[in-house]
């Protein structure tokens, strides 16, 4: 007999546990809550109510439901379609007669033609899928009371605690890069038998669940067919269920358990995927070999290596900005009233969520963290929930390196190696060039071609951007075997530029036509151009991070002098005549037609790039400045988490904190703390947590900046842990407003600059030096520490 089954949609709406979560109480006054702890006294209704866990590779939001349980679950190579190429024939043919419309001013009849000819075939890239859900539902369940879930991120560890009548159930779930399964653990502190439950899987996909080994529930089955392209990834997930005490009986597609003590699963998810262009990978071989791997380590076993490698990384870092009672509140509540409670634990709590978030979906042999991190519970997400490279891709890394969590950079470098081999087919179809190019988004196949439409595609600076990113990391660590990885990618990047670039007629200055500022339109319903300010941005770093590279390494002298020739023909940045920096090669940007446009691409030279500082390009600083106030504050939850970092490196500590603000408040943070795009978006969340790390310390032009927007909301605090480029430990201490220590720690040899205020001191460091930063009415004072 097949044992009951809870289909996905009851378990949805089940997964409050129906109206018992209604009468629970609301959490006491005295509720005392951990800086690192997210908590609830109510189970999550809605998916942006649920808590993430991840392990880079897997992922899983768990609802807390009472009566009825939902995990579901993801992995980072499950995406619809097969390995295809989009590339459209038509391209170089069709590429000079766009470039000669756009010289003539025909800005809409060229974009047309790029839309004909340039745009890939299909237009759209392929989505990225949930796996499916595991399916709880208990008996015996009414009346709880004294719920609470909560999701520890110290620990990585998602927990849901309620009382039955005198027995406390204690629901406790994670994610293991160690082990590569999802474990979840069922126990009581009742004397025996107090667990009564039926399991199922449940997918939105073409597969088949039953039950194998008498105690694995399993579902295979392939991922789906989209715009065209066959659908070919096969994925296997496999629970296998470890009981202590009671009965189980097993079902043609279901498990059913009684009066158990402990019920443990163990969660393993494969796909077939190997490489963008290889899916014969083998999901069922994979997935018996994480159960069987997992099969001889207890739940303890399993928990303590889990933690030790999440603390690894999560524990470089910690932050107090100060708390209030504001912080006894559940977190819901906390971000429901942010705008009126004074709650800095909670930007702490955001910073360290972000970190949280990154080391779950970001780890070396993982997907890079796509739109959504790794947690998707639709078929057809918001773009595709895949990878945009006009700023979302990079954002999601902005954490990494002054976050102290520097390795997780790795699956970009990979994403990065890879796109240099399909770019290169791009570079030649589109432009007849060597070398490698990408546009403004990419998927799991790895596309490289102009995506969606020539309005917002026809931007071929993807690329560029991917390597200043992957360059601030070698900035920050100083891994020259890191370097040597990058160099190449660099190189052949630097020569498909110097085959595309064209003199300006003008002025004869080098720019890119077709090309855009991302996703903004210059006249109504075009936004194809010639030559925008963030090309030149982008080109003037990526040709002075290579030539610098090339010397580092003793590579490419010849190469090098040609980067550099071609780097002084780049436009330089202009003022506009509302004072503005000015967003396009002409100045139009009062006259576009959306002035609060959500992207601000050409304050790039500002944020994340720091060609503009105010210290050494003080005009070019107040125009990057006015752009912002024309821009506004208001934006998508990724736009507001630039602008926050943006208003910090202008030094406006209290402008950058109202943004800051606007990002805590439930129009921009879901309950569960992700980012409200909306609909949800990572790289508001880790975008946003950057902000809050430039706040308190900057790492750029030579020099490290000791609370530079530091805002009256935190008078005193402190962080430990951070990281600055030149391979240098930061931490700091402050007390009503001002600094009281800072302690630099050198793990290569560095010659850097440490500012505060208007003071500056210059530090000559060795490996392994120490040195204390104090003030002392002379200035700033270093002391050497033993």
């Amino acid at each position: 007999m097949d044992t009951p089954k809870l289909s996905r949609r009851d378990a949805m709406k089940a997964g409050a546990g129906l109206a018992i979560a209604g009468a629970l109480p609301a959490a006491g006054a005295g509720s005392a809550a951990s800086d690192t702890l997210l908590w609830y006294d109510t189970p999550a209704s809605e998916w942006v109510e649920a808590l993430p866990i991840g392990s880079g590779r897997l992922g899983a939001m768990i609802f807390g439901g009472i009566a009825n349980e939902r995990i579901q679950l993801n992995e980072d190579t499950f995406f619809a379609g097969s390995p295809y190429d989009s590339s459209n024939p038509k391209a170089r043919e069709a590429l000079p007669r766009v470039r000669e419309l756009v010289w003539a001013g025909k800005y809409k009849e060229a974009q047309d033609l790029a839309d004909e000819t340039l745009v890939g075939r299909p237009a759209r890239q392929m989505s990225y899928q949930p796996i499916g859900d595991v399916l709880l539902l208990f008996q015996g369940i009414e009346n709880a009371r004294d719920y609470r879930r909560t999701l520890d991120l110290d620990g990585a560890l998602a927990t849901t605690r309620f009382k039955l009548r005198r027995v406390t159930h204690l629901r406790e779930a994670f994610a293991s890069a160690v082990d590569r399964v999802v474990a979840l653990r069922l126990s009581s502190d009742a004397p025996a038998g107090a667990i009564t439950v039926n399991l199922s899987l449940s997918t939105p996909q073409d597969a088949e669940t039953n039950v194998e080994d008498g105690d694995t529930l399993v579902m295979r089955g392939i991922g789906p067919a989209q715009h065209g392209i066959p659908g070919g990834v096969r994925f296997e997930t496999r629970v296998q269920v470890r009981r202590k005490g009671g009965r189980q009986t097993n079902g043609r597609d279901g498990i059913r358990i009684e009066d158990a003590d402990e019920v443990v699963l163990i969660i393993a998810t494969a796909t077939s995927y190997r490489r963008f262009d290889d899916i014969g990978g083998d999901p069922a071989a994979i997935a018996r070999a994480d159960i069987a791997a997992a099969r001889g380590k207890s739940w303890s076993e399993l928990l303590a290596a889990h933690q030790a490698d999440h603390r690894a990384l999560f524990r470089r870092v910690s932050i107090d900005l100060g708390r209030t009672p504001a912080a006894e509140l559940s977190t819901d509540q906390r971000i429901a009233r942010s705008a009126a409670l004074d709650d800095p634990a909670l930007a702490a709590l955001y910073y360290q969520f972000g970190r949280y978030l990154l080391i779950a979906s970001s780890r070396p042999g993982s997907q890079p963290a796509n739109l959504q991190g790794i947690w998707n519970e639709r078929t057809a997400p918001p773009w595709e929930s895949k990878w945009t490279l006009n700023i979302n891709a990079e954002m999601n890394y902005w954490l990494a390196d002054g976050g102290n969590l520097g390795e997780l950079v790795e699956p970009l470098l990979r994403m990065t190696k890879e796109l240099a081999i399909t770019g290169q087919r791009t570079a030649r179809n589109d432009w007849g060039a060597r070398g490698w190019v990408v546009y403004h988004n990419t998927d799991l196949w790895r596309q490289t071609t102009v995506n969606s439409s020539a309005f917002y595609g026809m931007w071929p600076l993807g690329g560029a951007w991917l390597l200043n990113t992957l360059w601030d990391h070698w900035d920050y660590s100083r891994d020259r075997a890191f370097l040597a990885e990058l160099y190449p990618l660099m190189a052949s990047a630097c020569q498909f530029y110097l085959d595309t670039l064209v003199p300006h007629p003008r002025t004869g200055e080098l720019v890119m036509n077709p090309s855009n500022s991302p996703e903004n339109s210059h006249r109504p319903g075009a936004s194809i151009c010639a030559g925008p300010a963030m090309d030149s941005q982008l080109l003037r770093d990526l040709f002075d991070n290579t030539v610098a590279a090339s010397e580092v390494l003793g590579r490419d002298a010849e190469l090098r002098g040609k980067i550099a020739a071609a780097r002084a023909k780049l436009p330089p940045d202009r003022i506009g005549r509302a004072g503005q920096l000015q967003e396009w090669f002409d100045d139009w940007d009062m006259d576009a037609p959306e002035i609060d446009h959500r992207h601000v691409s050409h304050l790039y030279a500002l944020y994340p790039g720091q060609q503009i500082t105010l210290q050494r390009t003080p005009e070019l600083a107040a125009a990057a400045r006015r752009s912002l106030e024309i821009r506004g504050d208001e934006a998508t939850g990724w736009g507001i988490g630039w602008r926050i970092n943006l208003w910090a490196r202008l030094e406006q500590r209290e402008r950058a904190y109202k943004v800051l603000q606007m990002l805590l408040q439930p129009s921009r943070t879901y309950p569960n703390m992700f980012d409200a795009h909306p609909p949800f978006q990572i790289d508001g969340n880790l975008g946003g947590a950057a902000g809050i790390g430039q706040m308190l310390m900057q790492s750029h032009s030579d020099t490290i900046h000791l609370l530079p927007a530091l805002p009256r909301a935190w008078p005193s605090g402190r962080v430990m842990g951070l990281r600055a480029r030149g391979n240098i430990g930061v931490d700091l201490a402050w007390r009503a407003g001002q600094l009281e220590e800072a302690v630099l720690t050198a793990q290569s040899d560095a010659k850097v600059a440490v500012r505060l205020g208007t003071q500056t001191i210059d530090a000559r460091l060795q490996r392994g030096d120490r040195v204390r930063v104090t003030t002392a009415p002379s200035g700033l004072r270093l002391t050497r520490m033993a």
